[in-house]
């Protein structure tokens, strides 16, 4: 099989002994994904929905997931002023395991958690997504909300379908940039507005089982260039992409693929200037770094050691066509992350 191989059937995902089909990237979600055919434990399982809606001064992360044996409904609200601020409040279950139900789909549907502090929904209708928050005792028992519209006309995603060695372990994820965002957050008296000619929302769905021990990077953003829409999304290290990465560019609606990147993170500090560089020579940036999102547990068993760092990027991407790109400031993020559980 080539290396980026491209994914145009419309498929289940998983075969009848668990293993994934085919192996590669699509557009959209060619392949279906359906938890009942999935031959690993419930407590293995793992599927989340995470939306990061981003501003140039400000950006909000909502997370809904069921990670088999744990459950994690997270909420992020971050600052990029004089002084970069932010906070993220987690609500952790024990052993969901499918109780949340979350969409086999990620075009229709309700994702949705509540208890008796955190009410937080994503719906996703035709053409449109829409996010509502309400989080109780958020930050210095101070209350957060959220009622977030996100535009989706029709567009290409990345979507990515990747196995491990071990049996039964695959990841199937969707990456859907470029939403432009309108709606606002609230916190602490003060009201965050977006604003759809120059605000964009990212979704992040993903489903599968995961080997044990995981150390990824992944990086991502979205900016209008005098009115047509960028974005990019890069990462690797996440389960044996020999059949596809999935690093693309997207310019107004359309997926760019691109070969190999790579991260160069200097070891003195998260916070100090990043690089990026292609294989194919179509994605150089410079990264300057403002905030690092840095959140660490460690149970031994179960170890999370997060870097999420959002910062300025600039530099030149190629498209399929070889037109060049130029991005100066563009914020975005970039991500390192060892997880063990």
């Amino acid at each position: 099989m080539e290396r980026n191989h491209e994914v145009t059937k419309h498929q289940l995902l998983l075969d009848r002994n668990g293993e994934l089909r085919e192996p590669g990237w699509s557009r959209k979600q060619n392949q279906v994904y359906k938890r009942c055919m999935v031959k690993a434990p419930a407590w293995r399982i793992k599927e989340w929905d995470y939306y990061l809606v981003l501003s140039d001064q400000f950006a909000g992360a909502f997370t809904i997931s069921d990670d088999g044996y744990i459950g994690l409904q997270s909420v992020s609200l971050l600052t990029f002023g004089e002084e970069p601020w932010e906070h993220t409040e987690t609500v952790l279950n024990t052993f969901p395991m499918g109780k949340l139900k979350l969409p086999e789909h990620s075009s229709a549907g309700v994702t949705e958690y509540a208890d008796k502090r955190l009410q937080m929904s994503f719906t996703a209708g035709e053409g449109v997504r829409h996010l509502k928050c309400s989080f109780k005792n958020f930050c210095d028992g101070k209350p957060f909300s959220c009622d977030i519209t996100l535009e989706q006309p029709p567009m290409d995603s990345m979507v990515i379908a990747t196995p491990w060695p071990k049996k039964h372990a695959f990841y199937y994820n969707q990456k859907i940039n470029c939403m432009r965002a309108s709606g606002y957050m609230e916190y602490d008296g003060k009201r965050y507005e977006f604003d759809p000619a120059k605000d964009f929302g990212t979704l992040d769905w993903g489903r599968g089982v995961w080997t044990y021990d995981n150390t990824w990077y992944w990086g991502s953003g979205n900016c209008d260039l005098d009115g047509n829409s960028f974005g990019f999304n890069i990462g690797y290290g996440f389960g044996d992409t020999g059949a596809a990465t999935e690093n693309v560019i997207f310019y107004n609606g359309k997926v760019h693929k691109l070969e190999d990147i790579e991260f160069h993170i200097p070891e003195s500090s998260y916070t100090d200037p990043w690089k990026f560089t292609s294989s194919d020579g179509r994605f150089e940036m410079d990264f300057i770094p403002i905030l690092d999102r840095a959140a660490k547990l460690d149970f031994k068993v179960l170890i999370s050691d997060q870097h999420q760092v959002f910062g300025r990027m600039s530099g030149t991407a190629v498209l399929d066509d070889g037109t060049e790109i130029k991005v100066k400031d563009m914020m975005c993020f970039a991500e390192k992350v060892h997880n063990r559980y």
